[in-house]
């Protein structure tokens, strides 16, 4: 089974338990930043987050 490669904001890779998908809070999802592409995200515009605390 095939994996997207993780981006470098993602906490987890993606369908990992007690994570879920948002959007990247350095380009606001727009997956471009200063002109390019956001490194954040891979310019995808989202992120996988840890979701849930104490």
């Amino acid at each position: 089974m095939a994996t997207d490669p993780m981006a470098p904001g993602d906490d987890a890779p993606a369908g990992t338990p007690g994570t879920g998908e948002d959007i990247c809070p350095d380009c606001s999802g727009t997956g471009k930043l200063n002109g390019g592409t956001c490194q954040n995200c891979s310019g995808t515009g989202k992120i996988i987050e840890g979701i849930g605390g104490g």
